[in-house]
């Protein structure tokens, strides 16, 4: 077999850290303020984030979902590399962690740009389609409850215009999805998530190992 991804440790991130990561003030402190909080660790790092703009800035996207906001860094990056007249809909169910959000993405000077609803996603996401929304997204990031993870994908997959993308994160589960005994109520879902684009003729589709792992489907 070919080499295969390099195990990071930490002198190595570093290095890809200090050779990719152009992070705007406002990420940087958002990122250290989550990161003493007691859930910090679903907060994406911050070369991920980096990734993410760059497919947003590749894709010219204007109008973009992002299913789970937790504290806001990545619909934060995501805004900031949109054109001024480029807009979030992001999902969240928490007043308490999107409060933080807000601040944040007030402090950046994007927040016109970032429009939250707290409902269900789901039911925000089939308010979308019920009033002709298919079609009218350019990208969409899923990063909530895993156990919904093949909902959110197709509502996502309708809603976005052909040669749209779907980013969905954690598709790695830290290694999980490889460990057959592992037949935990997430994992399950995540793996039958890979499982099934792996073989969706709607998309063209890549397991990119960064993070915990970031699955890119492209609709055809």
């Amino acid at each position: 077999m070919p080499s295969r991804t390099l195990n990071l440790d930490d002198k190595l991130y570093q290095y890809v850290l200090e050779h990719t990561v152009r992070e705007h003030p406002a990420l940087a402190e958002l990122r250290a303020a989550t990161a003493g909080m007691k859930h910090g660790g679903m907060q994406i790092g911050p070369d991920q984030g980096q990734f993410m703009q760059l497919l947003v800035r590749m894709l010219g996207a204007k109008r973009t979902l992002e299913i789970g906001v937790f504290t806001g860094y990545s619909s934060l990056a995501v805004a900031l590399a949109l054109p001024a007249d480029g807009k979030v809909l992001a999902c969240d169910v928490s007043e308490e962690w999107t409060s933080m959000a807000r601040r944040y993405w007030e402090k950046a000077g994007v927040a016109g740009k970032i429009e939250l609803k707290l409902a269900p996603a789901l039911e925000t996401l089939d308010r979308l389609l019920a009033a002709k929304g298919a079609g009218q997204y350019d990208f969409a990031f899923i990063d909530a409850d895993k156990s919904a993870y093949r909902h959110y994908y197709e509502r996502c997959l309708a809603l976005l215009r052909k040669g749209g993308l779907v980013a969905i994160d954690n598709t790695l589960w830290s290694g999980a999805v490889a460990n057959a005994d592992d037949r935990s109520t997430d994992t399950a879902a995540i793996r039958e998530l890979n499982d099934f684009i792996a073989g969706d003729p709607r998309v063209a589709s890549s397991l990119v190992s960064v993070g915990d792992g970031l699955t890119l489907a492209l609709k055809l």
